[in-house]
């Protein structure tokens, strides 16, 4: 069956509005941890947040794949249209007790959305154009801009790609001082604030972001809105080689520059 690209984005931002709820509703309680290894860890909100993602898109798409965070691969692996899911960015934040965080779904190379559970906004793309949906008022486009200079740099590991690119090395490079300010909210949320002109650029190190649970969705909505996307290579976000966000190209060309050097 073929869907139109509004039906998917509805589903996408149903699904990640839910999953948001489920967020809201578990925060601030005791919840169980689930080990990952290397101080990685779910909890109960994670594995909640993701079934009911999982049912909207089931009962909305019966027949696509599905690959969660927590659940990994439900449905043909192989199949033309696969769903990302990752229930809860920013889970330590989370656990914390610290609001930064995100609901991410997207349709692999489709639509896609990022849900703010606690900001009350839901970001989202039908795969060509982008806005943002906030309680009780109109949607409105996602429009980049470079004006805050803010720069969120991902400085949790792994880091494939040291010693030649390390994230906090960017930081220090006296050049990034002079342009930029750092900001560091461990949270794929910051991707979709490249979107909405929040925040100038977010630099990652790591593989191929752009089939990632947690960068699919931002990875979206960043290209729908204009932005400049590309690995810390300055190749293709496809090419597995982390990722550069931009909201121009010249914010784009000097972070480049800045890694090169």
């Amino acid at each position: 069956m073929i869907h139109s690209s509004d039906d998917d984005a509805a589903v996408a931002v149903a699904g990640a509005r839910a999953g948001a709820d489920v967020v809201r509703t578990l925060y601030g309680r005791r919840l169980h941890r689930i080990d990952k290894g290397d101080g990685d860890f779910a909890t109960a909100a994670d594995v909640e947040a993701e079934k009911t993602i999982l049912g909207v898109i089931r009962a909305a798409r019966p027949d696509d794949a599905v690959l969660g965070e927590e659940g990994g691969q439900q449905g043909a692996a192989g199949g033309v249209r696969q769903w990302l899911v990752d229930p809860l960015c920013g889970t330590l934040n989370y656990a914390a007790g610290n609001m930064l965080v995100a609901v991410n779904v997207a349709l692999r190379d489709g639509a896609a959305a990022v849900a703010d559970p606690f900001g009350g906004e839901v970001f989202f793309t039908d795969g060509e154009t982008a806005w943002v949906r906030r309680d009780g008022a109109d949607d409105a486009p996602l429009v980049p801009s470079s004006a805050t200079r803010l720069v969120d740099v991902n400085l949790d590991p792994p880091f494939p790609s040291a010693p030649g690119f390390r994230a906090v090395d960017l930081l220090a490079h006296p050049e990034f001082a002079g342009r930029f300010r750092p900001r560091v909210v461990s949270t794929t949320l910051a991707l979709a604030w490249v979107a909405a002109g929040r925040r100038a650029a977010y630099v990652t190190d790591g593989g191929d972001l752009s089939g990632s649970v947690h960068f699919a969705a931002g990875i979206a909505l960043c290209r729908a809105a204009g932005c400049v996307v590309t690995g810390i290579d300055g190749g293709p976000a496809e090419a597995g080689r982390g990722l550069v966000a931009a909201a121009d190209t010249e914010t784009h060309g000097l972070l480049m520059s800045m890694i090169r050097s």
